[in-house]
């Protein structure tokens, strides 16, 4: 199968990974405009992997920001589960000890997971 057709086929999923992942972000408490970029599926660069453990291919998508730093991932994997890692890296808006590095989300098309990776401000 051709690239383009494991995008095809992931479209839809990978739209709702992403839709889950700005949705956490939104839920930490940021405020309006203070998140320069949310995830969108159109908007990674798509290759295909070769999973080490089954050889099927596995489909990996990178978002990067206007300096061309690489600032999120996603993979669906030849199982059907799926892995994501998004940057925020932001001061927690609401809880002044914690920084907020990222989003991660993790699961498959019947269950989406995704939390906020949180950690301790410096002293």
């Amino acid at each position: 199968m051709e690239l383009d057709e494991h995008i095809r086929i992931k479209r839809e999923l990978g739209a709702s990974i992403c839709d889950r992942i700005g949705d956490e972000i939104d839920r930490l408490g940021f405020a309006a405009g203070s998140i320069e970029h949310y995830p969108f599926f159109d908007q990674a660069r798509f290759e295909l992997i070769k999973d080490p453990f089954t050889g099927d291919h596995n489909l990996a998508g990178y978002w990067h920001d206007q300096r061309q730093q690489r600032i999120g991932s996603l993979q669906f994997n030849s199982d059907g589960t799926f892995y994501a890692e998004y940057d925020v890296v932001k001061p927690h808006p609401t809880k002044p000890k914690w920084f907020v590095e990222g989003i991660t989300a993790w699961g498959s098309a019947d269950r989406i997971t995704a939390e906020a990776k949180l950690l301790p401000m410096p002293e």
